[in-house]
């Protein structure tokens, strides 16, 4: 995929904290140790829309007065989701440096008409002072996501930023939210001039595949990145899987650093862009096996109420002779297709047997 940004500087901002505010004590820990990474932006949520009912949603106002605190101590920019015109009002009388809109409110145009009229209503030095992230809609509708922009235009909001955070899909994913880059990489061709920043925490949906996100992002010369980092993820009260500690996202800049300032060759540089290539290839593959495997399931349960046999020899000859034509047409060897389509129907068949047959 092609870099869609030119003479872009090797390290994008990073802009980080926890997914939410928990305690005043957990804000003021998790920033001194983020701005000893040498991290300048601090974000944390105040309220923290659910999926469901009964989980925890946040701290509210209270937790504004913990991030002011922050950005008093450690001399921080300070942001925070907003998803209602109160929510709005509160932030901006906390002395906030700039808000999020998160992909639900996103999805919905009359809440996002709600914010924009309440941006609107704001003095003209605070709507002004405000930075605006707007994350992208749940689905992948690129016009939703200008649809947001716009209305934030429309309102008077000049200092405004896209974050791409993935999309939600139904099925088992390598991601939490699989991004579908092409959908970015469509909203700056037709915003060129729109920041645009990478959320892989949310992407990405485990704390292990964050930093894989993040250089795939500098290859696509993202304006920056949007990461959740909370100083004991393990006791976090959301998101807390795809939480790093200060010390591990400092560990990834410091990768991403050394990336973008050693003086490596062309070749070397072409390597590494080829290998992120076959990393999301080797993702896509994993998960349409898993599709495939989920299928198999549903077959061998219907064939243990019809009666019938697992093993079909025939329908398998005539599928691998298929598949092993079709593959040498596209210039696969036969054993190697061979090889694949046996291991993947051995695999069907001990799972259609009740994981109990050994090959």
């Amino acid at each position: 995929m092609d870099t869609f940004r030119k003479n872009k500087p090797a390290i994008p901002e990073v802009i980080a904290g926890p997914c939410s505010a928990e305690s005043r004590e957990q804000v003021l820990e998790t920033a001194r140790e983020l701005r000893a990474a040498g991290i300048s932006t601090f974000r944390a949520g105040a309220w923290k829309p659910r999926t469901r009912p009964g989980c925890f949603e946040g701290r509210g106002a209270e937790a504004l007065e913990w991030i002011a605190e922050a950005k008093q101590l450690y001399g921080l920019r300070t942001l925070t989701e907003t998803a209602t015109p109160a929510h709005l009002a509160a932030a901006v009388a906390s002395g906030i440096d700039g808000v999020w809109i998160g992909a639900r409110t996103c999805t919905n145009p009359f809440a996002m008409q709600e914010l924009a009229d309440a941006f609107a209503a704001l003095p003209p030095q605070d709507r002004e002072r405000l930075e605006v992230y707007v994350k992208n809609p749940v689905n992948p509708d690129i016009e939703l996501w200008i649809g947001a922009i716009e209305r934030l235009r429309l309102a008077g909001v000049t200092n405004l930023k896209a974050v791409h955070r993935g999309f939600g899909d139904y099925g088992k994913h390598i991601y939490r939210n699989p991004p579908v880059w092409r959908v970015p990489i469509e909203l700056h061709r037709r915003m060129p001039d729109l920041p645009l920043y990478c959320d892989p925490s949310h992407i990405a949906g485990r704390a292990d595949l964050v930093a894989p996100l993040c250089r795939h992002a500098m290859d696509l010369n993202f304006d920056g990145l949007f990461i959740e980092s909370h100083c004991n993820p393990g006791e976090a009260l959301s998101d807390s899987a795809q939480q790093l500690t200060p010390a591990e996202l400092a560990a990834i800049i410091d990768t991403l650093e050394a990336r973008g300032t050693s003086p490596e060759s062309s070749v070397t540089e072409r390597l590494e862009k080829l290998r992120g290539k076959i990393d999301r290839i080797d993702d896509e593959l994993i998960e349409v096996l898993a599709r495939r495997m989920e299928t198999s399931d549903e077959i061998g349960i219907l064939k243990r109420e019809a009666g019938m046999k697992v093993l079909q020899p025939g329908r398998y000859s005539r599928l691998v002779e298929s598949r092993v034509a079709e593959a040498s047409r596209l210039g696969l060897s036969e054993s190697f297709m061979r090889g694949v389509l046996e291991t993947i129907h051995e695999e069907s068949v001990r799972r259609q047997l009740g994981n109990n047959l050994e090959f």
